[in-house]
């Protein structure tokens, strides 16, 4: 009888600290095809998102102008996870969390120069916190992992395993759609792939 109380107790305590699931993880990606998606426009941007053997690929073209590859759906509450992995060049992307004003970065700041993976970038503050831990955590040349929990204004981010990131964004927006940074001005390549997103409550 105790364990069982026990067990209630423990049930109820974790429904009261964690948003609660709307659904099962879906596949934003199909793995083949740029399906549920939205291509850039312009010539430049054209063919430099690909997609296929289950790997989303972005690599600048020759006039290294940036574009974002914003996802066809709009989401307000939610958890996307996916794995990542460091091209060549100098990587600086991220996803933009439901506009082009707030994202999570990936890779090399253009402005602080260093890397400032797993930390928001929102615009016009810069980076106003900087995730912890992600020197001992990246792995330059393998497959990282990536969880970014958005609930509210509050944005929360695991790299690897580990939470690095919680931070209070006051300029959040209610809703809109995750984009994929392909950044101007550099020469640069990275490789997504597996992402999923689990909308909450």
């Amino acid at each position: 009888m105790k364990t069982t109380r026990l067990l209630s107790l423990l049930a109820i305590m974790a429904l009261t600290v964690s948003p609660s699931l709307a659904g099962d993880a879906k596949s934003i990606f199909t793995g083949k095809d740029l399906s549920g998606w939205k291509a850039p426009e312009g010539n430049d941007a054209k063919g430099w998102y690909t997609a296929a053997d289950g790997e989303l690929r972005i690599q600048s073209g020759p006039e290294k102008k940036g574009s974002i590859l914003w996802t066809e759906n709009s989401y307000r509450n939610f958890e996307l996870t996916f794995d990542f992995k460091f091209g060549e060049g100098t990587v600086d992307t991220g996803v933009h969390i439901k506009n082009d004003k707030e994202q999570i970065q990936i890779g090399i700041s253009g402005s602080l120069k260093r890397d400032m993976t797993g930390s928001p970038y929102i615009a016009g503050k810069g980076y106003p916190v900087e995730a912890e831990g992600v020197k001992e955590l990246l792995k330059l040349d393998d497959w990282n992992s990536m969880k970014i929990r958005v609930t509210g204004k509050l944005y929360e981010v695991w790299l690897n395993g580990k939470q690095v990131l919680s931070y209070e964004s006051e300029s959040a927006i209610d809703e809109g759609p995750l984009g994929l940074q392909l950044h101007g001005g550099k020469d640069m390549g990275a490789t997504f792939r597996d992402l999923r997103i689990t909308e909450l409550n």
